[in-house]
């Protein structure tokens, strides 16, 4: 079906305010072709740290000082707490013990950096006496920012003297620094660095200075990262180069800050443009942008961002999007990520990525359409997901902190390709989402959110409606109406730390409204030709 039909197909959400939403959506995809994400503690302090050189330096330290938390640190709840805090102490440690105090108060960053150590040393309640989240590279990260402020401390001036002699700070159980000890003896042989190590090159503080076999790309950035571009390039002595342009250009966004990963344009238009396909308030999309898309595809796939491996996820979506807009693609580049069970979200992935199956599972279905050839990989990627799906219906993944994103990847997955195997799964599912909504309506893994809500909301509507799902339904989707989707929220998703990729979630939000406008009116908004037991 094309995007034009399943617009025709949305019937009243046209009516709504959602095709507007949807209008401005592509026009910020078109107006920022970085992408929009949010600010990272972790990536902004790393500037901090290594960078002291770059423009805007005093600025990204008050944004540090603005964004700590009144527990003394940085970032999300529980452990998503301890990679932004030991980034953020050591380099305001970095910046107070090394930098001239231009444009900061050396009093308020000492202050700073007293009430991040003590939560960094509590033993009973600091962050590392949760489990370490999935986040890439933080079982690098983690030594080697806890080795940078041992550093710090061995010798601390006079308003640190308290802290001297303390020894490093605790990191979590079952965490050490063997990983990163075989990194820095890799590096230091001169063999190449494996290109998924470039994205947190920064961990290697100074001797990630043109280390060897690692070049920026041709726009300018190391692993697609500010951090590691910055490690990489060192003190740039006034030459101008591709990579101190990026680094100029990150630092634009978010006045000196910057974000993880900067651009994400393949990700974030791919993200975007299939989510408002699938509600069926797809505008007409400007002809670079599917260019865009189609440039991206390679033989070996397409990647977030340049200077990234490429990886199953992106690679899957991109496919799925350009069958959403009638130009279908060959998918035969995900069979490099094929492990044989699964498919990796990269070659040599450590652990597995459900939504990268569930987006893989669209892609071939979407491409593939009824070639019998597809009918085995759907088979055992519909079996692997089933198998993965927690005891309470529920499934989780590693990009994503909360479990409503993982579980509206993969219900939307399976509604449309997992066939009548997989209905008992998609029940289980539906009844988590039901049991798990807020007295208001809304959803989330710590508090309610405009993103999560729209997931949630989202599952419900991918299945015919009931009784059972009726008044959870108009609950949502009133909450929904009243919340913010603009606005920067808890950021959830997952790279070196949490972040929030401002439009994907936007169109989520966008999606979930135009979807309950047209059960409102009556119409089952995802057609129901797949489905095959009731939820009665």
């Amino acid at each position: 079906m094309s995007a034009e039909a399943l617009t025709r197909d949305a019937g009243g959400a046209k009516d709504s305010g959602s095709t507007r939403a949807a209008d401005e959506l592509i026009a910020e995809l078109s107006r920022h072709p970085s992408g929009r994400t949010s600010a990272s503690p972790y990536e902004t302090a790393r500037l901090v740290s290594l960078a002291p050189w770059l423009p805007r330096h005093a600025d990204r330290i008050q944004y540090l000082l603005a964004g700590q938390r009144p527990d003394g640190g940085w970032g999300g709840p529980d452990g998503y707490a301890l990679v932004p805090t030991l980034s953020a102490v050591e380099g305001l440690l970095a910046a107070s013990l090394h930098d001239e105090p231009v444009g900061w108060s050396p009093a308020a960053v000492h202050d700073a950096i007293d009430r991040a150590l003590r939560l960094l040393f509590d033993r009973l309640a600091g962050p590392s006496t949760c489990p370490v989240p999935d986040l890439p590279a933080a079982d690098l990260i983690v030594p080697a920012m806890v080795d940078r402020i041992a550093d710090h401390l061995a010798d601390p001036p006079t308003w640190l003297a308290h802290w001297r002699g303390v020894g490093p700070p605790p990191m979590p159980a079952g965490m050490d620094r063997q990983r990163l000890d075989r990194v820095r003896l890799l590096v230091g042989s001169g063999r190449p660095i494996p290109p998924k190590l470039l994205h947190a090159l920064e961990i290697l503080g100074p001797a990630a200075r043109r280390a060897a076999g690692v070049t920026a790309t041709a726009d300018g950035p190391v692993g697609a990262s500010p951090a590691a571009t910055a490690a990489w390039l060192g003190d740039p002595d006034g030459t101008q180069s591709a990579a101190l342009d990026y680094l100029t250009r990150a630092l634009g966004e978010h006045g000196g800050a910057v974000p993880c990963a900067t651009p994400i344009a393949v990700f974030e238009r791919s993200w975007v443009l299939s989510t408002l396909a699938r509600a069926g308030v797809l505008p007409t999309v400007p002809a670079e942008l599917v260019a865009g898309l189609r440039d991206a595809l390679g033989q070996g796939g397409a990647a977030t961002g340049p200077g990234l491996p490429t990886d199953a996820d992106t690679t899957a979506v991109t496919l799925y999007t350009l069958a959403l807009l009638g130009r279908p693609t060959d998918p035969a580049c995900l069979w490099r990520f094929d492990t044989g069970e699964h498919f990796g979200t990269w070659q040599g992935e450590d652990g597995a990525s459900v939504t990268t199956n569930a987006h893989v599972l669209e892609a071939f279905g979407r491409c593939l359409g009824d070639d019998p050839a597809a009918a085995p990989v759907l088979r055992r990627l519909t079996g692997w997901l089933i198998d993965h799906q927690h005891a309470d219906g529920r499934w989780t993944d590693r990009w994503h902190a909360s479990p409503y994103y993982a579980t509206y990847c993969v219900v939307l997955a399976l509604r449309e390709y997992g066939g009548p195997s997989a209905d008992a799964a998609l029940r289980r599912a539906v009844s988590w989402v039901l049991e798990s909504q807020r007295a208001d309506g809304s959803w989330g893994r710590w508090q309610g959110t405009a993103e999560e809500t729209a997931y949630g909301l989202l599952v419900l509507l991918a299945v015919p409606p009931s009784s059972t799902t009726r008044d959870a339904t108009v609950a949502a989707a009133h909450r929904l109406s009243t919340m913010q989707d603009g606005a920067i929220e808890s950021p959830l998703w997952h790279d070196k730390d949490l972040y929030h990729p401002v439009l994907i979630v936007r169109a989520a939000v966008v999606a979930a409204r135009a979807a309950a406008a047209v059960r409102a009116n009556g119409s089952a908004h995802i057609p129901a030709s797949r489905w095959t037991a009731s939820l009665e």
